[in-house]
């Protein structure tokens, strides 16, 4: 379930804030979010599977506690961010 090194390279491209950027709180939001999207995949097949909805939780947790500080720090590109990652509608 975990994402390949080409997805997370892609998705660092896309969200860096600066040439080789690999742990920008953006970067660290949009991994986050790819990470909840598969495992919110694998879950809608495999409802019993509590171990892996214990560790969805935890990633959204930690994903809503980056944002919080993002919107805290810069709320133009927190809005941005949510904006590009189609997140709280």
């Amino acid at each position: 379930m975990a994402l390949t090194s080409e997805q997370k390279r892609k998705i660092m491209e896309a969200f860096a804030t600066r040439e080789g950027d690999t742990g920008s709180t953006e970067v660290q939001i949009a991994l986050l979010t790819a990470r909840i999207n598969r495992l919110t995949r694998h879950l809608k097949e495999h409802r019993k599977d509590h171990s892996s909805r214990r560790g969805l939780l935890g990633l959204v947790g930690k994903r809503n506690a980056l944002l919080k500080y993002l919107a805290r720090k810069d709320r133009n590109r927190y809005l941005e961010l949510i904006k590009r990652l189609g997140l709280r509608k």
